[in-house]
């Protein structure tokens, strides 16, 4: 005999909700190419017409209104994982710190070991990144070092950890697939072992995230992370 359950049609609403939250996540995030050509049409210039410089102030503004729209979609949980990490900031920036420096270490031993076995040249993603940085240091300071961060860690762990409620699974999964998102445009396939890196520091803010309940811990590694390599990249 079946019998009606409240409570487990309440569940399959969350999870449907979960769900949309999580594609409109990944919609957003990748609408920058579409927000920029708007932009485009409103400054009644060609692509042909962009230059490296407009480029990055384009990419800057775009990644400034997808942060605005994933904040909306996730405003209540951020606005209380602000709060966790404000509150309990000594321990949560430790773990924080100690994950980062496993990540970095296990990003630094892949990328060398890869380097080495592809006769050396770094991923595409990263050459791209450092046209920017050329053309446009200061700016990429504030795009790669706080804006990227942000948004990247509102989809990949924010979003991942609201719809994957095990740790492993959350771990895993917000760890492969933002490493992979930093190597998909790559045309070459042994780009690919760029995964490995990337990676190893996504599973490693996605273990900071679980051990500190709040994704400002991530966040402010992420950030601090992205920050210093664009000074070091800048100065030398």
């Amino acid at each position: 005999m079946c019998y009606y359950k409240f409570g487990d049609d309440m569940k399959d609403n969350n999870l449907v909700k979960r769900v949309i939250k999580f594609i409109l996540a990944f919609l957003i995030f990748f609408s920058s190419i579409y927000i920029q050509k708007f932009l485009l049409v409103i400054l009644h210039l060609k692509r042909s017409q962009v230059t490296t410089s407009l480029s990055t102030i384009l990419n800057c503004v775009s990644s400034i209104i997808i942060l605005f729209l994933l904040f909306l979609l996730y405003r209540k949980d951020l606005i209380k994982e602000f709060k966790i990490f404000k509150d309990n900031l000594s321990n949560n920036i430790d773990i924080g710190f100690k994950y980062w420096i496993i990540g970095l270490i296990g990003m630094m031993i892949s990328n060398i070991i890869i380097s080495l076995l592809l006769n050396g040249g770094g991923a595409d993603n990263e050459q791209l990144v450092q046209q920017m940085i050329k053309t446009s240091p200061l700016l990429m300071i504030i795009n790669a070092g706080v804006i990227a961060p942000l948004n990247e860690e509102i989809l990949f762990r924010k979003n991942f950890r609201n719809l994957f409620s095990k740790n492993i699974i959350f771990i895993l999964l917000s760890g492969i697939i933002f490493g992979y998102m930093h190597v998909s445009s790559s045309t070459n396939l042994l780009q690919f072992a760029y995964i490995i890196p990337y990676s190893s520091l996504g599973i490693c803010f996605a273990i900071a995230y679980c051990k500190t309940n709040t994704v400002f811990t991530s966040i402010c590694m992420h950030a601090m992370h992205n920050t210093i390599l664009t000074l070091i990249s800048i100065l030398l």
